[in-house]
């Protein structure tokens, strides 16, 4: 049985070898161990039994704005709900945090995020500190071709 738990100091090692193939890709921004660590309850895992099987994180930029990183889902277990299952626990959690308008993601899959109820929007109205604070460190920067997506809390069904 999967089960959605939060992110303890110890699972970071799993995390960053889950996520290993992805960054060198460049479809997911490296964290260092000292960064995931600092935003470790940021994260909600995915677990089979002890087996880390996705993780992603919630960050909260104000009361207004927050945003799902680093989704990540093992290849094997794709197609089974596990990102889905994130992405609502991510939302949720954003309702009970406060925020009070959006839920943000930058994404290479936008059409898993349409699914969920998310809308594309320009990039360019992305708060400015979100771009400098993390689109400079990717491996893209400054040709970024991911789609940027909001949910509205709002409107929302969480």
């Amino acid at each position: 049985m999967i089960e959605l738990v939060k992110a303890k100091l110890s699972d970071i090692p799993a995390m960053q070898a889950l996520v290993l193939s992805e960054v060198k890709e460049g479809v997911i921004l490296n964290r260092s161990e000292d960064e995931v660590a600092t935003n470790i309850r940021s994260y909600v895992l995915a677990k089979e039994d002890s087996l880390l099987i996705g993780y992603t994180a919630l960050h909260v930029h104000s009361q207004r704005l927050a945003e799902i990183r680093s989704l990540i889902v093992d290849e094997k277990y794709r197609g089974q709900q596990v990102g889905k299952r994130m992405v609502e626990f991510t939302l949720k959690e954003a309702k009970e945090l406060g925020v009070e308008e959006d839920v943000l993601v930058l994404t290479y899959l936008p059409l898993f995020f349409h699914k969920l109820g998310f809308k594309e929007i320009d990039k360019e109205v992305i708060p400015e500190h979100k771009i400098w604070a993390d689109c400079i460190k990717c491996i893209h920067f400054p040709v970024c071709n991911e789609t940027a997506l909001v949910y509205k809390l709002r409107q929302g069904k969480v």
